[in-house]
Order: structure tokens, then C-alpha cells, then sequence
């Protein structure tokens, strides 16, 4: 509370001053709970969107109620339970969180990660006619859910190259520095096709300057 006795809204999408005294019904304008997929910024409420997340937060409240002091819960993806893995010598986590080569994804002989190379090759599409797409639909097969996030969740970005610790509500088109690859091994000789750069250490290959900007993501590289 502020000099004058004002208090500060909480609801998303409001943050107006107010008093007990005067906050009646209908005076807050607000937001439910936003969702963040693929670099796309959503309001479960209202279904409204945007890229850019100075546009999204500036879209008008849908709903109305009166103002509060209490920070709204905002719903959480169920975890998905992993599976036991094999028995493996114990690693020091949190010099794994640390190592910069375990964060991008590439072979660390001291915490065991693997590169992950993506295939410069993939297989062609598979066109699948209007009748068995609606067979699928029938089977029970059903799109990804959306994953929501906390706006100021700290994240780490999978984007090779980048590996930095961001938060989604900073997250815009050129926040991140990367490399899009593939990661190219072969004859002693490391490099990205992206830059077409290639070197013979591994020290030197993960010095390569990054070539694109774009949106961090969280999510693992597919």
C-alpha cells in the first residue's frame, strides 16, 4: 500500500491502482491464463494471440470482476512420469547443469551426452487422403496439448549454440543466437552446414559464431 492507501491489482492483464473503498463489481478488466506454444503467445480465455509479446500483452481484458491483491494460480501441464532408467555411474548434476556441451546436446566424455545429429535427408511425406485422416480422428488419435508456462519461469533454451537460461515474457524473434544445423561430423572434421564452417577440435567447433536469430525455445530439438 502506497502513501495515498492505493493498492495494486494483481489480476494478468489489469494492473490498475485502486481502494477497498472504491472497487466495485465490474471495475477490474483481466486475463486467464496465458499459453506458450511454438513461439505463439495465447489467452486460454478469449483464444486471442500474437507472436510478439509486447502486441499480446497489450490485448484488452476479457472478463470482469473486481480488483484483487492476491496473485492469480496459473495452471501447470501435468508432469509426464519418466521411466526408471538403467543402473549408470552417479554424475555431479549440477556440474552437468554448468557444462555448456551437456546443455546443447553434444557428446561430453565426462557426464556421458550424446549428439544428436539431425538427419540432412528426411524421408518424404506421406500423404494421407481426407477419409483416413478422419479414420484417425475416429481411433481416438488427438493433437498435442499445449504447454503452459509461467511467463517468468526461468527456462533454458535448446536451440544449438545458444543454451541461455530466459524467462517467456522476454522471449521475441531475435532473442536468440543459434545455430538452426545441422551439426555436421565427419573425417575428424566438426562444422554446421548452416555457416558451412567446419574445424578439427571440439573446443574450436563450439566457438563457431552463431549465424541465425530467432525465438528461444525450451522445448528439446526434434
Amino acid at each position: 500500500m502506497d502513501k495515498v492507501g492505493k493498492l495494486r491489482c494483481q489480476r494478468i492483464g489489469c494492473d490498475a491502482m485502486f481502494t477497498e473503498d472504491d472497487n466495485p463489481e465490474g471495475s477490474c478488466r483481466y486475463h486467464g491464463s496465458p499459453i506458450f506454444h511454438d513461439g505463439m503467445k495465447e489467452w486460454s480465455c478469449c483464444k486471442q494471440r500474437s507472436h510478439d509479446f509486447s502486441l499480446f500483452i497489450e490485448i484488452p481484458g476479457c472478463q470482469l470482476g473486481k480488483h484483487t491483491t492476491e496473485k492469480p494460480v496459473l495452471a501447470k501441464p501435468a508432469a509426464t512420469p519418466k521411466p526408471v532408467p538403467k543402473a549408470t555411474p552417479a554424475t555431479d548434476v549440477s556440474s552437468k547443469d554448468a557444462c555448456s556441451r551437456c546443455r546443447q546436446g553434444f557428446f561430453c566424455s565426462e557426464h556421458g551426452s550424446q549428439v544428436k545429429v539431425m538427419n540432412p535427408n528426411p524421408p518424404s511425406a506421406v500423404t494421407v487422403s481426407p477419409a483416413e485422416s478422419n479414420t484417425s480422428v475416429q481411433e481416438g488419435l488427438s493433437a498435442p496439448a499445449k504447454k503452459m508456462v509461467d511467463i517468468n519461469e526461468p527456462q533454458t533454451c535448446r536451440n544449438k549454440g545458444c543454451g541461455k537460461t530466459f524467462k517467456e515474457k522476454d522471449n521475441h524473434d531475435t532473442a536468440c543466437s543459434y545455430h538452426p544445423g545441422p551439426a555436421v561430423f565427419h573425417d575428424r572434421m566438426r562444422g554446421w552446414k548452416c555457416c558451412d564452417i567446419h574445424v578439427k577440435e571440439f573446443d574450436e567447433f563450439m566457438t563457431i559464431p552463431t549465424c541465425t536469430k530467432g525465438w528461444h525455445n525450451a522445448d528439446p530439438a526434434s
